[in-house]
């Protein structure tokens, strides 16, 4: 059983069950301007990225000018539907106040975003000030320095580190960072029949529900807390 000295967990599709949300709002913009993608190509192609690599995606694959107010108002949009429907992934929070290891977030989400987020799910005081974004380094996800940036910071070397992600991407980071990745599944855009990864981004375990956490990882759960 290996022990870790530092969690990172990623934010969409981890702590809040918001994938599904962000999916299905961008391909309803994007279809106002005539471009049909389905939510199996935002998985695959999108998911774990920060918003200017998906804008940036998009204009080189599919040669479409974005109008200047896209950004703004999928944005906004987004945002509002986050204010009604947004939701915590079940049991995240019984993890979060059991841990017996620091703990942070790294997402590509903007500050902005994951501020609102955190904060609408009730996250905000658990997670505290530990929430690295992708604007705080040169490269975002897949190149490993969110990942090692929020190590750094967190004093804890990448091999005593333990990510959980659910994207693709994610993982890529995760274990381009020289760290122990585990797959989340369990949020509404994906499931326990989510197909296999591929060898580049295969990760170490595969989490389906949060209610099994310390199963995996028993010297993680504070001895303040019961089994």
């Amino acid at each position: 059983m290996q022990d870790f000295d530092l969690v990172i967990f990623d934010c969409d599709g981890v702590l809040i069950d918001s994938e599904i949300i962000s999916a299905r709002m961008l391909v309803a913009e994007l279809a106002r301007l005539g471009l049909e993608i389905d939510l199996t190509y935002v998985e695959r192609n999108f998911l774990g990225r920060s918003y200017p690599v998906v804008m940036e995606t998009i204009r080189r694959e599919f040669g479409l000018d974005l109008p200047p107010d896209f950004e703004t108002r999928y944005r906004e949009n987004l945002l509002a539907v986050f204010r009604s429907d947004l939701r915590v992934v079940p049991h995240v929070q019984d993890v979060l106040l059991a841990m017996a290891v620091p703990f942070c977030v790294a997402t590509s989400s903007s500050p902005r975003r994951v501020e609102l987020s955190l904060g609408l799910v009730g996250l905000t005081a658990l997670v505290g000030g530990r929430v690295y974004t992708s604007t705080m380094v040169a490269q975002g996800k897949p190149a490993p320095d969110l990942f090692l940036f929020a190590a750094q910071k967190m004093g804890v070397r990448p091999d005593r580190t333990l990510v959980i992600e659910d994207s693709l991407t994610g993982i890529r980071a995760g274990l381009a960072a020289g760290m122990t990745v585990w797959r989340f599944v369990g949020a509404s855009h994906l499931g326990p029949d989510t197909p296999e990864e591929p060898d580049d981004a295969r990760p170490h375990r595969r989490l389906v529900s949060f209610a099994d956490f310390f199963q995996f990882a028993p010297t993680l759960r504070s001895a303040r807390q019961p089994a």
